[in-house]
């Protein structure tokens, strides 16, 4: 039976070190003038700046070779009343133009979380062979309720710069290698740690 085609971003699913991911996760905050389109397992990365409550200014990330990312995308929301609140945080989209004010994103940001990601259908795609290796993630846009980044299986490497190291694939029914195939991944290009050569 052939993959479903579901393309969801990344998505926590363990932590390398303890096991069981524990829904920990950090609030970031996207600039009103920022115009990206954002969604639930989006990556991103640090925009250099704050908001003025202080908190750390993302934007999305930019797929390819040396470009670190901070995290995921795990929730949105602004502020309530012009107030801060991190427990606004329950809309799966930001859409794509400037904001009336700041946005806010809870971000899955350990380096050492697991996720899940599809790959692509293009290209040759990726093989027992490529477990341990590092890959680049494909930017998408989203569906209005999730991202529609995947796994690029082109320029499979063992750089360290490289996004994302492959891990294997997601061990559950109905998924295979192939078109589509849901693999577990480790962002290797983190911002908090340094990327390390596949293997």
């Amino acid at each position: 039976m052939a993959n479903a085609n579901r393309p969801s971003g990344l998505s926590p699913v363990k932590h390398l070190l303890t096991g069981e991911y524990n829904g920990q996760a950090n609030v970031y905050s996207i600039a009103a003038a920022d115009t990206n389109g954002y969604a639930v397992g989006d990556p991103v990365a640090s925009s250099g700046s704050a908001d003025g409550n202080g908190v750390a200014g993302i934007t999305l990330a930019t797929a390819g070779t040396g470009n670190a990312i901070r995290g995921i995308v795990l929730g949105l929301g602004t502020a309530e009343t012009g107030i801060f609140n991190p427990d606004n945080l329950n809309s799966t989209t930001r859409p794509a133009a400037a904001q009336s004010g700041v946005w806010y994103a809870l971000v899955a940001d350990d380096p050492n979380i697991i996720f899940e990601v599809q790959e692509v259908s293009g290209g040759t795609q990726l093989a027992a062979a490529d477990v341990g290796l590092n890959a680049n993630l494909s930017s998408g846009s989203n569906n209005g309720y999730f991202s529609g980044w995947q796994l690029a299986n082109s320029g499979k490497a063992t750089t360290s710069t490289l996004q994302v190291r492959l891990l294997g694939l997601a061990r559950r029914p109905n998924n295979a290698f192939g078109a589509y195939a849901k693999w577990l991944v480790k962002i290797n290009n983190h911002e908090l740690a340094a990327g390390t050569s596949g293997v």
